[in-house]
């Protein structure tokens, strides 16, 4: 094993068993008898702080420049904000009514 394998091992381990632990802590809630909408934002704030660390370590996001994270974000959440105009079409053509209806 090389010193730079060694350092990959030692830097992504930790990450794997964090991302493990989320896991195992979502797989616990689910079989827990709470409320649903309880349980829905759990479970979301544990699938963004896991996707999150899959952003940020597994593609290779955490070595990116202060820049990148300042354009990515307001795109992503213009992204967001359009595909928002767009959802209230679709209903309407699942069901087939015209808009003044």
């Amino acid at each position: 094993m090389s010193v730079a394998s060694g350092n990959v091992i030692r830097k992504y381990l930790p990450v794997y068993f964090v991302l493990l632990a989320i896991f195992l802590v979502e797989v616990f809630l689910s079989f827990r008898q709470l409320a649903t909408g309880t349980l829905v934002v759990l479970l979301l704030l544990l699938a963004i702080c896991s996707a999150g660390l899959g952003l940020m370590y597994f593609m290779h996001l955490a070595e990116e420049r202060r820049g990148l994270f300042l354009t990515l974000i307001p795109v992503t959440i213009f992204v967001l904000l359009m595909m928002n105009m767009f959802w209230p079409d679709s209903v309407r053509l699942l069901h087939m009514r015209s808009p003044a209806q």
